[in-house]
């Protein structure tokens, strides 16, 4: 895949049905900085030292501090909104079936997120979609993070 953004897919309800498989793309590179992660400890009160002490979380094994592991998952979004159904007039985040944080996401290392369809089935009134959320980080042989997270597209 090219360092860019590449581009997600658009398609209707019925086209959906051809999506397992389908590799969404991925976003831009971006970094994580220590600033976003004290503003997500700030929102979530989770001020745990290995978030927002780069000081005393240089002594850990991870030598600086890393973002949550929610914060990870929520990196995920841009990429998950990769697919347009054109058809739909709602589209919601129905929820998650597993997630996983493989390796941490380091302050000041580079990540972008991926999305890949791996199944869709009808639901009343629209269509149901799974999809693989990854989290990678430049230079790095584990992801940050990996959901299944599952989206419902309606008429």
């Amino acid at each position: 895949m090219s360092e860019s953004a590449t581009p997600g897919w658009e398609t209707d309800m019925a086209g959906v049905a051809r999506g397992p498989g389908r590799h969404l793309g991925f976003t831009e590179w971006q970094t994580v900085t220590q600033p976003e992660v004290d503003r997500f400890a700030d929102l979530t009160n989770d001020h745990n030292f290995i978030h927002v002490d780069p000081e005393r979380a240089a002594a850990t094994p991870f030598g600086g501090t890393i973002a949550h592991g929610f914060l990870s998952l929520a990196l995920l979004a841009p990429a998950t909104q990769r697919l347009h159904v054109t058809d739909s007039t709602t589209a919601v985040n129905y929820g998650l079936d597993r997630v996983r944080f493989p390796a941490p996401l380091l302050v000041g290392a580079q990540w972008r997120a991926g999305a890949e369809i791996a199944e869709a089935e009808p639901v009343k009134g629209g269509v149901q979609v799974k999809m693989v959320a990854t989290l990678e980080m430049r230079d790095s042989e584990r992801p940050a993070c990996v959901a299944e997270c599952v989206f419902r597209y309606y008429a």
